[in-house]
């Protein structure tokens, strides 16, 4: 019979939820059918919007002679018409014009640093309503924090863990 005391370490810490196991990463729980599976040859470079891959990620780059071509995901998204985020804005009003250049602005910001985060299209044709699709989950949040600072209103977000796909809503009344 072992006579072994047992350790008080305190410092010690507990071991948390969704972290790495035994050295692997946890799979996602959601699937994005434009997110490359397996890593591309190293270097490659979009065809259709200039940007490299190389390191494992997309980066705005001049692209090396021995390049690859290909299409990035943000670029096929776009080409396929197939939004990952869509933010629609109602109660615009006579600010129409100032709520496209702030979201311009965001997705200026935003692309800086990710390649594959655009604005794909953005439809003003009904009269006191935006509607912005994006390439990805991340910049729709963005738009909406963004509205939300600069003009107030209701900003609501709905993520569909399922399909990779996120809405956020703006609306003030006027």
């Amino acid at each position: 019979m072992s006579t072994r005391k047992a350790s008080t370490n305190m410092t010690a810490s507990p071991r948390k939820a969704n972290r790495r196991r035994f050295g692997r990463a946890q799979a996602d729980h959601y699937i994005d059918t434009y997110k490359q599976v397996a890593k591309l040859h190293e270097p490659t470079y979009c065809s259709q919007c200039g940007a490299t891959y190389g390191d494992g990620r997309w980066r705005w780059m001049p692209h090396p002679e021995n390049a690859k071509p290909s299409l990035c995901p943000a670029c096929h998204r776009i080409n396929d018409r197939y939004p990952a985020g869509i933010v629609t804005l109602t109660g615009v009003g006579a600010l129409k014009d100032e709520m496209v250049r702030l979201a311009r602005n965001q997705e200026e910001a935003e692309k800086a640093e990710h390649p594959l985060n655009r604005i794909m299209a953005i439809d003003d044709t009904i009269d006191d309503r935006l509607e912005i699709s994006t390439t990805d989950i991340h910049l729709p949040r963005r738009i909406g924090d963004a509205l939300r600072r600069s003009y107030h209103g209701k900003v609501t977000e709905d993520f569909d863990e399922g399909n990779y796909f996120v809405r956020v809503t703006w609306h003030k009344e006027l």
